[in-house]
């Protein structure tokens, strides 16, 4: 389990923080009453991040934050001192965070806090900027920030980058670069990559408002006019990496079965109409199959709906566990499931649909009231498709009704 170390004299309030830390997030946490004792944790752990007050009894001036910097720590500051110019000494130095210490409010946005840094490991940024002292500044900033960074001179290599990485979640791009400027590498970007799957940020020192208009006019997410403060950069940089998140999150939830997690109905028919559209083009071998838990009425009126749940859960998890990332495994109703396998031989289709019917077969629960409960599928496999994906999945369809009369858990195909 990951650690954090809170550096605070005041042992009340470090007593209260620990608990919240603790209770709220998955991380241990350690407390340091002193400079001395921190010492010991840091040569003796390795931490996420250290949370340091200032004003400690060995060491008055803020000795810690140093400290903690030298021996590679990442840090924010909880501190009750207000003096503007301190402040902004302190946010000079490679931390997190300044947070004044005034109330509960700001541990709890401290809390928010290490949230959106435990989050930010999941993200790549990719930094476009001909500047090498500038993009090795916003590379440190955003390291710390616990983001994955790839900083790059121009346009045409951010493009050749987001061609061969998949997993970037924000562009950061100057305006004035040589070769392709970053009002065109918006531009560019935007022909394959909208909003909901990437965000833009673009930096300039330009003062014509023409220019942040243009910027999001062609696609920007935001705009940062230099000089930035760091807090100011932090906070539009996460504030953009969580809408896109929450995008994410809604459509992820309009496109998924609330009970299993597999894709629904409405989410099969959009990704596979474009791709039966494709695969026909291509002359590309694919089957589509229709799947429906045997006897489900006779689970639920015999060991409860609880139990009918965990029966369709346990199928979901065999069919996504046994197909390829690929093809799509969808929840169609109840207890039926609509399963594409793309780009597969007949051969292999019929293979895969049979390892499936054995693990289900094979498989086992226990009802709540400790009953072992034993179920099968029945499968209709359509392999020479249709004109229609419609066709073809009646096909699939029509295959399952016969598998279902020949005394099921059972494949039928075409």
């Amino acid at each position: 389990m990951e650690r954090i170390l809170v550096v605070e004299d005041n042992k009340t309030l470090a007593k209260l923080i620990s608990k919240k830390l603790s209770t709220e997030l998955d991380f241990e946490v350690d407390v340091a009453y002193n400079m001395s004792e921190a010492k010991l944790f840091f040569k003796r752990y390795k931490y996420f991040l250290a949370l340091l007050d200032l004003n400690l009894p060995d060491a008055p001036d803020g000795e810690i934050v140093d400290y903690a910097i030298e021996h590679k720590n990442r840090v924010i500051i909880l501190s009750a001192k207000v003096d503007k110019d301190f402040r902004n000494n302190m946010l000079k130095k490679n931390i997190i965070d300044y947070v004044n210490k005034s109330g509960a409010h700001d541990v709890n946005y401290i809390i928010q806090m290490i949230t959106r840094l435990h989050k930010n490991q999941n993200h790549t940024i990719l930094i476009v900027d001909d500047s090498m002292v500038f993009r090795k500044q916003l590379q440190n900033m955003l390291e710390n920030m616990f983001y994955n960074v790839i900083a790059v001179a121009h346009g045409e290599e951010a493009i050749g980058i987001l061609h061969t990485n998949q997993n970037i979640s924000l562009v950061l791009t100057d305006y004035n670069m040589p070769v392709m400027n970053g009002l065109e590498l918006t531009s560019e970007i935007r022909k394959t990559y909208n909003k909901n799957d990437l965000s833009i940020i673009a930096i300039s020192s330009s003062l014509d408002d023409d220019t942040t208009a243009l910027f999001l006019k062609n696609g920007a997410n935001d705009y940062i006019k230099k000089p930035f403060s760091k807090e100011e950069f932090s906070c539009r940089i996460n504030n953009s990496i969580e809408a896109l998140e929450n995008i994410h999150a809604i459509t992820n939830h309009a496109s998924r079965d609330f009970l299993t997690g597999l894709y629904n109905r409405r989410y099969f028919f959009t990704d596979m109409q474009s791709y039966f559209e494709k695969a026909i083009k291509e002359n590309e071998n694919f089957a589509i199959a229709m799947i429906d838990i045997d006897n489900f009425k006779k689970i639920n009126d015999t060991y409860g709906h609880e139990s009918g749940d965990k029966t369709i859960n346990s199928v979901a998890n065999i069919l996504r566990a046994n197909t390829s990332q690929n093809d799509i495994v969808s929840r169609f109703g109840s207890e039926e499931f609509c399963v594409a396998l793309k780009n597969v031989s007949s051969d292999k289709a019929l293979e895969i649909f049979e390892k499936l019917r054995e693990k289900v077969q094979n498989s086992v629960l226990t009802s709540t009231r400790g009953e072992e409960i034993r179920f099968t599928i029945s499968i209709g496999v359509a392999i020479n498709y249709e004109d229609t994906l419609e066709e073809s999945i009646n096909q699939a369809d029509m295959l399952l009704y016969e598998a279902k009369q020949n005394g099921r858990n059972r494949i039928v195909h075409n």
